[in-house]
């Protein structure tokens, strides 16, 4: 039986690779529903995910407009008469110290793609998801469960996806459809680096030391095995673990690990 599983943010980085992996994973048993604000991406990935055996539908969308979210979920189901899993992976990143921030009109810019763009997905594909017993994933980030210094917009709006997700968690588990947020740490995509400055213009470099950075190859992989094995969370790193059982015991020298995590020669918000 072909399932139909919805991507957001699949031109690029993680939603692109997990398209892939799904793809070559069930040999012809997946109709991906590709959506992101850049087509021509969108379609270079669909080429790839079809030459896999798997069926596509390329729908342009930006997660930061309600219309957009609800016209992806229509011309899902209309391509392929339902919903059997939703991937809330469109996001972006922002670099900036709050005492730099002059126009907090991005901040709620961010806001709408990271959590009001997951809400609005999750909201229009609802209906069929529950029809469908399906699953729904949300791609947070650690730093939704401990604060980051220089994230303060980042980090809010990760927080408060978190806490949708657990809250949307305990409602639907009647409804037999499983909710999965995850939690990668720096992945090797350049998502900081196409995200704002304190100017609200895009940063071009990342504030983050990016030394061990995670393949994205892998970050998809741990995705796709929460997702078939319905957990709850998935905490991608050892030091992620640690750290949130960390903040509950010493929530000082939390903060002081996660100061070291910025780059010394980038201050975070600046390009």
């Amino acid at each position: 039986m072909t399932r139909t599983i919805v991507i957001t943010g699949a031109s690029d980085g993680i939603g692109a690779e997990i398209a892939r992996q799904l793809a070559a994973a069930h040999q012809g048993g997946v109709a991906l529903v590709l959506a992101a604000r850049d087509e021509d991406r969108l379609r270079a990935v669909a080429g790839e995910c079809e030459a896999l055996g798997a069926r596509t539908l390329v729908v342009r969308t930006d997660v930061a407009r309600q219309e957009d979210c609800q016209r992806l979920m229509q011309q899902a189901v209309a391509a392929f008469s339902g919903i059997d899993v939703l991937v809330n992976n469109a996001g972006r990143s922002a670099h900036a110290l709050f005492e730099d921030v002059q126009d907090l009109g991005w901040y709620e810019d961010l806001m709408r793609v990271n959590l009001w763009g997951s809400v609005w997905c999750t909201h229009a594909a609802l209906p069929y998801l529950k029809a469908a017993r399906g699953s729904i994933v949300a791609v947070s980030s650690l730093a939704g469960l401990v604060g980051v210094p220089g994230r303060t917009a980042y980090s809010a709006s990760k927080f408060a996806m978190s806490g949708f997700f657990e809250s949307l968690r305990a409602e639907l588990k009647p409804h037999g459809v499983s909710v999965t947020a995850a939690y990668p740490g720096v992945v090797d995509t350049r998502i900081r680096y196409r995200g704002y400055n304190a100017r609200g213009e895009e940063a071009g470099v990342s504030g983050l030391k990016e030394e061990g950075a995670m393949t994205v190859e892998t970050c998809a992989r741990l995705i796709i095995t929460g997702m078939e094995r319905h957990q709850r969370e998935v905490v991608m790193t050892a030091k992620g673990k640690f750290g949130r059982f960390l903040k509950l015991l010493a929530p000082g020298l939390v903060e002081r690990i996660a100061l070291k995590a910025l780059k010394h020669d980038v201050r975070p918000g600046r390009s």
